[in-house]
């Protein structure tokens, strides 16, 4: 072989383990770029601990970032009072999640998190210090995956809706994989991942239907004639149990009453909302969230917001790794093998270090740029507090403006929290789709909420309003809103049927 092919392949070898390198480094970036503060810190406690060539800064014990403007089996154990509260609140989510299902409208419930006003938001508490995502990151971290599958799970993990099912389709993530992270992969890999993802606890995580979300859980259980009866109910007469038309399940299974009540018991039990329920498993102690933002809005209308990073540790190299890098920078002749070894270990330290200090930099300033761009979309709001101030903000808005891709923008918002003089938000309150009116004036769907919101409230209890009535009553305020689009909105926002709101 010649001289010129040997360089060749030499260098086609330094070009994929560079190519490797970034790609890890990217990897790393975007990890961190997603943890809330609190778990910066522990992150940065793990690196520290692996990592000897990582060490507290002597100079500055922490960051130094400056201010900048602008569910179980049932068991004949008897209940005690948590696990009867715990039974009737899951019992009353099923019920919420069956009211009007196929009925105003084909989309199912969307679970969201937050509050319905700005003014709930400050009294706003929350239980358990890790949110669904996180607890399931950790069960991810145990299993035995490939490259690619672990990060088609992440991925995945964070697309779950807030109530833990996964209402993107397989054709739309193999797309953003591919358009947002350059990763090409097909819907039967990511469907055989997702199936995986199902196997995590709490059972029915990541299913893509309520249906298959309940027969998720039901698939867990122990072999038995009640299981296969549950399994039967739900997966042949669903249409029959979300219209609770029990006596028909009854007929059609062949039961007698007893064992129909043991069923409809049975059924009750299942969990339609498996992500809200991983903050129950942590426990009820109140505990307030942590936020990444610190914003303040002068009495002028001056909002300025500065990283919440007092506790974040300034990372240096230590110095010892970094003497004996010098050492065999002056002195490479001559070294014995040992040595060279013990120099090739403090190399892979260092190089790894510096990655690290460069990614958690990268996450800086990604932090700063986002709620940068946020805060000047929805100004208005930062300076008065009025969730109908908030315009139209999806992702694509802030990655236009931030030059940032779309899913790095979707990872700082997916977990952060930013405290402001009207109470503490997560990101995502932030965005919301826009609504055309025919004149071409865009409105947002938050503040035809708002709206909407009002005229259910202030209804009459005793002659509630029909989706029709409020899709009428939404036109004389300006708002050209259809039936069809009222009755999602009202789903969204937790409002049942008007029959039900007697």
């Amino acid at each position: 072989m010649g001289r010129n092919s040997q360089e060749q392949i030499q260098e086609q070898r330094q070009e994929q383990r560079l190519q490797q390198t970034i790609s890890q480094q990217q990897l790393l970036q975007a990890q961190l770029i997603e943890l809330p503060v609190q778990q910066l810190i522990d992150r940065i406690d793990t690196e520290m601990h692996d990592n000897a060539a990582l060490e507290v800064s002597a100079d500055d014990d922490h960051m130094d970032f400056a201010d900048y403007s602008e569910p179980a089996d049932s068991n004949d154990a008897p209940e005690n009072y948590e696990q009867q509260r715990e039974r009737e609140e899951r019992q009353d989510e099923l019920d919420k999640a069956l009211e009007g299902f196929g009925r105003d409208d084909e989309e199912l419930p969307v679970y969201k998190g937050g509050w319905s006003s700005a003014d709930d938001g400050e009294e706003r508490v929350y239980g358990g210090s890790e949110s669904f995502y996180d607890q399931l990151l950790e069960q991810v971290a145990t299993m035995e995956l490939t490259e690619r599958q672990r990060f088609i799970m992440e991925y995945l993990i964070r697309s779950l809706e807030d109530d833990g099912l996964m209402r993107a389709s397989l054709e739309g993530i193999v797309e953003e994989l591919a358009i947002y992270n350059n990763f090409d992969t097909t819907e039967e890999e990511v469907l055989q991942t997702l199936h995986l993802l199902q196997q995590l606890d709490p059972p029915g995580i990541g299913a893509r239907s309520l249906q298959e979300c309940l027969l998720l859980q039901i698939g867990r259980r122990k072999e038995s004639r009640l299981k296969r009866l549950m399994h039967t109910a739900i997966a042949d007469h669903f249409d029959s149990f979300t219209k609770k038309h029990w006596d028909k399940i009854q007929q059609a299974l062949g039961l007698d009453d007893a064992e129909a009540e043991q069923l409809i018991t049975e059924l009750r039990r299942l969990n339609p909302k498996p992500g809200a329920s991983m903050g129950e498993t942590i426990g009820r102690s109140i505990q307030q969230i942590t936020p990444d933002f610190i914003v303040d809005t002068l009495d002028d209308g001056t909002v300025t917001f500065t990283l919440n990073n007092s506790e974040v540790p300034q990372l240096q190299i230590a110095d010892t790794f970094a003497n004996l890098m010098k050492d065999y920078q002056n002195n490479k002749q001559g070294i014995s093998r040992q040595m060279k070894e013990a120099l090739l270990y403090t190399k892979q330290k260092v190089e790894a270090a510096q990655n690290f200090i460069e990614a958690i930099r990268t996450r800086q300033q990604t932090l700063y740029k986002t709620m940068d761009a946020i805060i000047h979309w929805q100004h208005r709001f930062f300076e008065e507090g009025d969730e109908a101030l908030l315009r139209p903000m999806i992702l694509k808005d802030i990655a236009e403006r931030t030059k940032l891709d779309v899913s790095t923008i979707s990872r700082v918002s997916n977990s952060k929290y930013a405290q402001t003089r009207w109470g503490t938000f997560p990101l995502k309150f932030f965005f919301s789709d826009g609504f055309t009116t025919e004149s071409g004036e865009e409105l947002s769907t938050r503040e035809i909420k708002a709206a909407l919101r009002d005229m259910i409230e202030g209804e009459d209890p005793r002659h509630p309003l029909s989706d029709e009535a409020l899709s009428d009553m939404l036109k004389e305020q300006g708002y050209p809103v259809a039936r069809r689009t009222v009755a999602k909105y009202r789903q969204q926002m937790g409002f049942p049927i008007a029959r039900l709101r007697k």
